[in-house]
């Protein structure tokens, strides 16, 4: 049997949902497919369930490309407000947590109930549990199924990355964009834990669950959050954030007092500096713990004052090179993806196959994390259902 529609989107999360209900309110006629046998799978999870689905600062300086200008069109044409305001129009109540992130108040599952709302009221179908095993294209395109073959004028690819396999991820995106000659970025696990070399491992790994205040770096990525220690190596929202700029084999530093000067007590007073008063001062930058063990492998080497200063500069730049990353399986996005100079910023079309286009996560725009990877779902998706509305 073979169906016939305008419009056939595979991956129904947050770019395919929002491509369909824009493609649909024109009046195409769409197919949504998804694989797994519910949609938005990874919305419910998002935000600690609570979605973090937008953040009002969004702009093109947060997300990664090998085209850092590409995103500025779609994220132009549909903004944070954008999504806002659809948002109340289906009164769910929502809050902003700190930098802009919003989430919803409730549950993510708000979020998709919305989204497919909205595509029910613009004539979508939605098809789960729908694996696509071949594209062709021959006079539009053709997506074999187990329940036959699909057809439809224009194809969107919406599948998302590699990361969190056990929700479904699937490098599918990535393999039709190389069948019709896409050049792809490399991919890599991006918004994701490092891990510890064993040295390192053996002198820190005791401090897992502590958390501070720190400033990471790595490459051109600088960011000021919360660092927190695991069993393996090190989390929390500032590594998250420049693990995106990591690479293998490079040095990550952190500054783990910004803006403090530990040492001041010891150097004002001569009388006593030892490590006992080391240790009363440090404790007041960081967790005793970490402050403890900080000392206990790295003591100044002289208590003269260039010896305090080496001690504070040495807090300010601790070098850690990294054994790796916990890898897709930890990473809430994947970096890279299909070359974003295939593509068109405006519509998200493939400029070698026309008909063809690109959303979401599987194309090489990345975001910083706090609710920026949904906007360029939103943005992405809305600018290619826009665009196939209108032909």
């Amino acid at each position: 049997m073979t169906n016939r529609y305008d419009v056939l989107i595979v991956g129904a999360g947050a770019a395919g949902l929002f491509c369909a209900m824009h493609a649909g309110r024109g009046g195409r006629s769409v197919l949504l497919l998804e694989h797994a046998h519910r949609i938005g799978k990874k919305i419910l999870i998002s935000g600690g369930g609570r979605c973090n689905f937008t953040n009002l600062h969004t702009t093109a300086e947060n997300f990664l490309s090998a085209n850092p200008h590409f995103a500025k069109s779609a994220l132009a044409r549909y903004t944070p407000a954008d999504f806002l305001e659809l948002v109340e129009k289906h009164n769910i109540p929502w809050h902003e947590k700190t930098l802009g992130q919003l989430f919803c108040d409730r549950a993510a599952r708000d979020i998709v109930s919305m989204l497919e709302q909205e595509c029910a009221e613009a004539g979508v179908i939605i098809q789960v549990a729908t694996a696509v095993r071949e594209v062709s294209h021959h006079e539009g395109f053709h997506l074999k199924t187990d329940s036959g073959v699909i057809s439809g004028r224009s194809l969107v690819i919406a599948t998302g990355g590699l990361s969190i396999p056990k929700m479904g991820a699937t490098p599918f995106g990535y393999k039709v964009a190389e069948q019709f000659g896409l050049k792809l970025q490399p991919c890599r696990p991006a918004l994701v834990p490092l891990t510890f070399a064993p040295e390192d491992l053996n002198r820190y790994g005791a401090l897992a669950g502590i958390s501070t205040e720190a400033i990471a770096t790595a490459g051109s990525g600088r960011f000021r959050e919360k660092l927190l220690f695991t069993h393996r190596g090190l989390s929390g929202p500032a590594v998250l954030q420049m693990s995106s700029y990591w690479q293998p084999g490079q040095p990550a530093v952190f500054d783990l007092a910004p803006g403090r000067v530990w040492t001041d007590p010891l150097r004002m007073q001569t009388s006593q500096r030892d490590l006992s008063t080391a240790r009363g001062a440090l404790r007041v930058v960081l967790p005793h713990r970490l402050a403890d063990r900080w000392l206990a492998l790295q003591p100044p080497a002289a208590w003269t004052n260039q010896g305090l200063a080496e001690a504070e500069s040495a807090l300010h730049r601790w070098t850690v090179y990294p054994a790796g990353t916990e890898g897709y399986e930890k990473a809430e996005v994947t970096a890279g993806g299909v070359d974003t100079a295939e593509l068109s910023a405006r519509t998200l079309e493939s400029r070698k196959v026309p008909g063809l286009y690109f959303i979401g996560e599987v194309v090489d725009v990345t975001g910083h994390l706090g609710g920026f990877n949904f906007q360029w779902a939103w943005a992405s998706g809305a600018a290619a259902g826009r665009a196939l509305a209108s032909l």
